[in-house]
C-alpha cells in the first residue's frame, strides 16, 4: 500500500504543474457532470468488420451506431491483446507510457514469464503508471463502477467493482465489500461462472433447474444491479465470450456469431437500464480491444533461432542463449541478453537476418523502431521487449524449439490476435450514442488512444497529458466542454 501511495504522490507532483499551466491558459472547465451517466462496454475481440457483416446479428449495436457515431475501425495498441489495449482505452496513452506491455512479459531478473491476464499477481497501481479515466472521475467527485475490467484489481478509485480474475478466492478478496452478497440476494451467482470454462458454465445445472445464463449475461446482470442500486456516473463493463468463442472456433463461425448475438443482448439491457435511470442524460460507448485472424499455421521462431545458433536447447526447452521469446498470438516479443552497444547491434542484425525471408513472418521490428509502435524502450522499462516479430494474417507463434520444421499446420486454436495493428482485420469496434453524441456520424478510422479523452470530455473531467484527443466530430453542442 505504501508503494502505491508513493507512486501516486510522484505522479501528482509531475502532473500538477501541467494542470496549473493549462488552467492559466484557458477558461475554467464546467463542473463535472454529476447528473449524468457514461458507460463504456468492452466486447472483447469484436472486430470492427463485424458491424458491416450481415451474418452478425447485432440490432442493438447497429441502432446505436445509426443514432450516434461509429468508426469504420479502431486501431489498437501493440501488442493487439487484451490487457495493454484495455489500459490504453482507460488512459488515452500508448503502452510505452501506461506500462502494461502485454498479456505477459519476461522478468529479466528471474528469467520467468509473468502472466498479467487475468490480474493474478498485480494490483492496478503496480501495473498502470498514469491516471485512468476512473481516477479522473473520482478526483472530480463522481462515482465509478467496473465489472471485470482488466488491469483494475484493487483500484481505489472504483467505488463498486468486481475485478477480472479467474478464481472465486480472488473475486471475494478484491470485489467491493457487500457486493457479492447483494448479487446473491438477487439470484446472481458469480460462483457459477468465475473460473469455470465457458462450455462448462453453459451446461452447469442451476438450483432452480432452469437453463443457466451465459457468462456474459451473468456479469451484465451484476453490472445492471450496480446501476440500479448505486447510480454511478461512470461505469465500465467487460464482456469476454466473443473473444473466447473465436479462439476456440475461429472468427466468422456460427459459434462466434452466437456469442456476438448474446453480447448485443447484453448491451441492449445495459442501455435500457441507463435510459430508465438517467433519461436524456445517458451516454453509452461500445468498444473492443482488438480484431481477429483465422489461424491456419503456427510458426516456431525458436526453431529458427536454434538453427542460427542464437539459443541453447535441451529437448523442447530453451535453456539459454542470446534471446528469449515470449509469444502472444500473432506477435512474439524478443528479449535480448546483449548489454554493450556493439554487441547489441550485432545481435539485432543476426536476428533480423534470421527472420527476414522466413515464410509466414510479416515483419521484424528492431529496437530503433519500437517507438513507432508505441512500445517502451527496453533500456527504460525492463518489462518491455527489445524487438518484435509480427506474423502474417493466418499465422500465430508457438514457443517450441524442437524439430526441424519451423511451422505446423492446423494449430489447436482456430482464431487469434496479437498481429500488427495496421492490419484491418485487427481493428477494433467503436460506437458512441446518447447524450452529447451527434447522430449519424461515421468517424472513419480512429485510434484507441482517443477514447479516454472523449469520455473525459463527456463527463467534463480533466484527464491531462494524453497521447490522444477527444473525438470532437462525434460530440454535439450539448456535450460537456471539458479541457482534458
Amino acid at each position: 500500500m505504501m508503494k502505491y501511495v508513493s507512486h501516486f504522490a510522484v505522479l501528482v507532483l509531475v502532473l500538477l504543474p501541467r494542470v496549473s499551466r493549462a488552467a492559466d491558459a484557458q477558461p475554467a472547465a464546467p463542473a463535472a457532470a454529476s447528473d449524468r451517466i457514461v458507460v463504456m462496454v468492452s466486447i472483447d475481440g469484436l472486430a470492427g468488420y463485424y458491424l458491416d457483416d450481415p451474418k452478425a446479428e447485432m440490432p442493438t449495436l447497429r441502432e446505436l451506431a445509426a443514432k450516434g457515431a461509429r468508426a469504420t475501425g479502431m486501431k489498437p495498441s501493440v501488442p493487439t491483446v487484451t490487457w495493454p489495449n484495455h489500459a490504453t482505452l482507460m488512459t488515452g496513452v500508448h503502452p510505452a507510457r501506461h506500462g502494461v506491455v502485454g498479456n505477459n512479459y519476461l522478468d529479466r531478473a528471474t528469467g520467468k514469464h509473468v502472466a498479467l491476464i487475468a490480474d493474478p499477481i498485480f494490483d492496478k497501481a503496480e501495473l498502470v503508471r498514469v491516471p485512468t479515466i476512473y481516477d479522473a472521475a473520482k478526483r472530480a467527485g463522481l462515482t465509478t463502477a467496473a465489472i471485470r475490467w482488466p488491469a483494475s484489481r484493487n483500484a481505489d478509485a472504483l467505488d463498486w467493482t468486481v475485478p477480472d480474475v479467474q478464481s472465486m478466492e480472488l473475486t471475494r478478496k478484491y470485489s467491493t465489500p457487500g457486493l457479492l452478497a447483494a448479487f446473491e440476494a438477487h439470484g446472481i451467482r458469480l460462483e457459477d461462472v468465475v473460473g469455470v470454462p465457458r462450455a462448462e458454465a453453459a451446461t452447469r445445472p442451476t438450483t432452480t433447474g432452469a437453463a443457466p445464463d451465459p457468462r456474459d449475461v451473468v456479469f451484465t446482470k451484476a453490472f445492471n444491479l450496480i446501476l440500479r442500486e448505486h447510480r454511478p456516473n461512470l461505469g465500465m463493463l467487460h464482456i469476454a465470450d466473443v473473444d473466447h468463442a473465436q479462439h476456440l472456433y475461429g472468427p466468422r463461425t456460427p459459434e462466434a456469431y452466437g456469442a456476438i448475438k448474446i453480447a448485443d443482448d447484453c448491451v441492449r439491457d445495459v442501455w435500457a437500464e441507463m435510459q430508465r435511470l438517467f433519461p436524456g442524460r445517458a451516454t453509452i460507448v461500445i468498444v473492443s480491444d482488438h480484431g481477429f485472424s483465422a489461424i491456419e499455421r503456427m510458426l516456431f521462431p525458436n526453431v529458427l533461432l536454434r538453427q542460427a545458433g542464437l539459443i541453447d536447447v535441451k529437448g523442447i526447452r530453451v535453456t539459454g542463449g542470446d534471446v528469449e521469446l515470449v509469444p502472444q498470438g500473432g506477435v512474439a516479443s524478443l528479449y535480448l541478453t546483449a548489454k554493450g552497444d556493439a554487441e547489441r547491434t550485432a545481435l539485432v542484425e543476426r536476428i533480423t537476418k534470421t527472420f527476414e525471408n522466413a515464410d509466414g513472418y510479416a515483419s521484424v521490428v528492431p529496437p530503433s523502431r519500437m517507438h513507432e509502435y508505441g512500445v517502451a524502450d527496453a533500456r527504460v522499462d525492463p518489462r518491455a521487449p527489445d524487438m518484435l516479430l509480427f506474423a502474417k494474417m493466418g499465422c500465430i507463434f508457438g514457443d517450441t524449439a524442437a524439430g526441424d520444421l519451423p511451422f505446423r499446420e492446423k494449430p489447436e486454436r482456430k482464431g487469434s490476435h496479437g498481429h500488427d495493428p495496421n492490419f484491418p482485420e485487427l481493428h477494433a469496434t467503436f460506437i458512441a450514442s446518447g447524450a452529447g453524441i451527434k447522430p449519424g456520424v461515421n468517424l472513419g478510422a480512429i485510434s484507441n488512444i482517443d477514447v479516454a479523452p472523449t469520455l473525459a470530455h463527456l463527463m467534463s473531467v480533466p484527464l491531462p497529458d494524453t497521447d490522444g484527443k477527444p473525438l470532437r466530430a462525434a460530440l454535439s453542442a450539448e456535450a460537456a466542454v471539458a479541457k482534458p
